[in-house]
């Protein structure tokens, strides 16, 4: 089988180079040793009991989301064998006894596999987020916090530029490129472990019978582990299978995204576009995929570089204005359906 690539490794990384070298790239970057000096990371690294008792400093008494699936899916939150639902179930609970039960669970051979996953860390943890800082993203971006034991996250993609930070345990990264997709073998759409669908292939053991093509994923494959203080940067929509390797893990991550807030959502229109242009027939879909190419993604340079500015409209550069009538255009059409 086909070894991934190590991820590239960066040290000593300022805020300053991370923009000017690391982002232009649009590769992922392990940021070796970046946190180590976080308390948070310092408590960790001295035992898990520290750890937890540094977090219920900061712990706010309200319910987190906590996902539970059994001993038999060995950690690996995916789907049920028919796909009818998820392996796993949802539940709330206060966090403090969620805690005691990873520092309770740390010695059974088949625990439950539990997790809280991308809490908002200024609402649960308040304090948290002074003592534990980066400089690398922008002071508005919210950290989120990302608690469990060895559970195993099937390779997805998120809507956002992503910093991820190991604070306790130790976590796997296995990395594909956007354009991997293809080879990825992804699930379906309505019924998703996190909003995102995600690929069915377990990177760590393929089935290369039912996935063969998951071998040409694997050749532009990326991995690498992380040590508690340790942070990897995560381009846009690149495909990442994140596996938590200790009985007590948490991960603080940050999502950004640089688009131009106001505008719709390019998930959406995706499923709009799978709704309305799939099903046609073939010579149809090509002509829709002309325009696309002609008006979205400007394959043949300005497609209203012949009009004057006033006349441009929606192609033109948006303004609050327009952006508020093209909302309620495409409400009314939404309606019609």
């Amino acid at each position: 089988m086909t070894e991934p690539q190590p991820i590239a490794e960066f040290r000593g990384m300022d805020s300053a180079e991370f923009r000017e070298k690391i982002r232009p790239a649009g590769q992922p970057a392990i940021l070796r040793g970046f946190a180590a000096d976080w308390p948070a990371v310092q408590a960790g690294r001295r035992s898990a009991e520290e750890l937890v008792a540094y977090l219920k400093r900061f712990l706010v008494p309200r319910p987190v989301a906590v996902i539970i699936g059994p001993p038999e899916i060995e950690g690996r939150f995916l789907y049920s064998d028919d796909f009818h639902s998820l392996n796993f179930n949802r539940a709330k609970s206060p966090l403090d006894p969620f805690l005691d039960r990873l520092l309770r669970d740390r010695d059974n051979p088949r625990p439950y596999a539990i997790a809280v996953q991308s809490e908002e860390v200024p609402s649960l943890f308040p304090g948290f987020e002074r003592e534990n800082r980066i400089e690398l993203v922008g002071p508005n971006v919210v950290p989120r916090a990302w608690i469990g034991n060895r559970i195993r996250v099937a390779a997805h993609y998120d809507l956002m530029e992503n910093v991820g930070i190991v604070v306790a345990g130790r976590r796997r990264f296995t990395l594909f490129p956007p354009d991997e997709l293809k080879n990825l073998y992804v699930g379906p759409f309505e019924l998703t472990p996190a909003g995102t669908p995600v690929s069915l292939v377990d990177p760590d053991n393929p089935d290369f019978e039912r996935f063969p093509r998951f071998r040409e994923a694997l050749k532009r494959a990326q991995v690498a582990e992380l040590e508690p203080g340790d942070a990897i940067y995560i381009p846009f929509h690149w495909w990442h299978a994140v596996d938590s390797l200790e009985p007590v893990n948490l991960f603080i991550n940050y999502w950004w995204n640089d688009a131009r807030p106001g505008v719709g959502s390019p998930y959406d229109a995706l499923l709009h576009a799978i709704y309305g242009i799939k099903a046609l027939p073939a010579d149809q879909r090509e002509v829709w995929r002309m325009v696309f190419d002609h008006y979205v993604f400007e394959a043949d340079g300005d497609p209203v570089e012949h009009l004057p500015e006033h006349a441009r409209g929606m192609l033109g550069d948006l303004t609050p204005e327009q952006l508020g009538r093209m909302r309620a255009t495409l409400r009314q059409l939404f309606q019609r359906m």
